[in-house]
């Protein structure tokens, strides 16, 4: 019977340290989603502001780990190919405190410390990173016409390392930065 247990023990620490839905069942952004138009792109962008959001998503709450990942989508209106490369997000909040946007493999880091997840299988750790990163969003190839749009996920860090007692009137700010 010892060599069964061993088993059935090994093979449950192969998934995903957490269950993460895949990017395709995230619903529409809302209509009262922020709006920029700039021609021949748009922005569109929301918060994830509930624990229950993220919990969804993830099966981890990311407000704990300090976290605030805002959805965006990009929108081709017309046109040549747009370079995103140069884009870049900033968040502040209420008192105009900048957020700092930070990489998923950071996030994952910060996600996996705040729920207490320290020992694991290093393939549990891989799955959950893919998972994860699959909601980034790219911002290194250009944006085509026939794609049309781009979502994803940019994640900011709270500056005091909690979203919990954030007064929740942020300003997102996109830039084309010539480098």
């Amino acid at each position: 019977m010892g060599p069964v247990l061993i088993l059935l023990s090994v093979t449950s620490c192969s998934g995903s340290l957490f269950k993460v839905k895949p990017p395709s069942a995230l619903p529409p952004l809302a209509a009262t989603a922020g709006r920029a138009d700039l021609g021949s792109i748009s922005f569109r962008a929301a918060p994830l502001l509930t624990d229950e959001e993220t919990q969804e998503l993830f099966e981890s709450n990311l407000q704990l780990a300090g976290l605030l990942p805002v959805r965006v989508e990009i929108i081709h209106n017309s046109g040549d190919a747009i370079d995103l490369s140069k884009v870049r997000f900033h968040l502040r909040d209420a008192s105009g405190t900048e957020w700092k946007i930070i990489p998923a493999k950071q996030a994952i880091g910060r996600i996996l410390k705040a729920n207490g997840v320290f020992a694991y299988n290093p393939n549990s750790r891989k799955t959950f990173e893919q998972e994860f990163r699959a909601y980034e969003l790219d911002l290194r190839s250009p944006l085509t016409h026939a794609e049309r749009q781009r979502r994803g996920l940019v994640i900011f860090l709270s500056p005091n390392g909690s979203t919990g007692d954030v007064e929740f009137e942020l300003m997102l700010t996109c830039q084309n930065r010539e480098r």
